[in-house]
């Protein structure tokens, strides 16, 4: 059973619908004890980074997601869940984050003929050996919408890069722990493998 953690964050049913494409059980819940039984847990979500955090931290999730990444359950931030696990965001100074892995989350500097936010398809690079990325060509093409991005704070943690007005850090895998900036859900084909990759570890 997958389970994805809600604490009122938008894209929650689109995750879901692709989880059920590839024929798993799927349970939309804030239930530590259900988020502890899991076989996999999922983090989505599009917003600020401020108000999720301040959710997050209202339902108790904060704890629980701490618990659940200690057991070894594999876990996957998409977008903002991304982000989220990270220590801080330029869109919320002032905000810690989740603190699971090392970096911070800047805005995407302006450039002249690109638009902020960063939204629809671009290529990305893969690390040789990235376990989300297992099967897929060397630069696939996969759907992002944000304004703000992650620069990690160890290259080793980064599973994939795009290029859009700065070096964008798309994947990261630490462990039991990985995240995409960009949305699996909403990138066809490419997007469906990521998440069979990530059903089958």
């Amino acid at each position: 059973m997958i389970a994805i953690i809600d604490y009122d964050a938008g894209n929650i049913k689109s995750v879901e619908k692709a989880l059920e494409h590839l024929g798993q059980e799927v349970v939309i819940t804030r239930d530590e004890d259900i988020l502890l039984s899991a076989d996999k847990v999922i983090l989505p979500g599009v917003g600020a980074f401020g108000d999720a955090m301040e959710k997050i931290r209202s339902y108790g999730l904060s704890e629980v997601i701490q618990k659940v990444t200690k057991k070894g359950t594999p876990f996957l931030g998409i977008c903002l869940g991304l982000q989220l696990l990270f220590e801080s965001s330029e869109e919320t100074p002032g905000v810690r984050g989740l603190g699971l892995l090392e970096g911070t989350i800047r805005r995407i500097p302006d450039k002249e003929g690109l638009k902020i936010p960063h939204m629809g398809w671009n290529s990305i690079k893969i690390k040789k050996g990235a376990t989300l990325f297992h099967g897929l060509e060397e630069e696939p093409y996969v759907y992002f919408v944000h304004s703000y991005y992650l620069s990690a704070a160890h290259p080793e943690d980064v599973a994939a890069t795009c290029e859009y007005s700065t070096q964008i850090h798309a994947s990261v895998e630490k462990g039991n722990i990985f995240a995409c900036q960009f949305h699996p859900e909403k990138s066809g084909a490419v997007g469906l493998k990521i998440l069979e990759n990530f059903i089958n570890l």
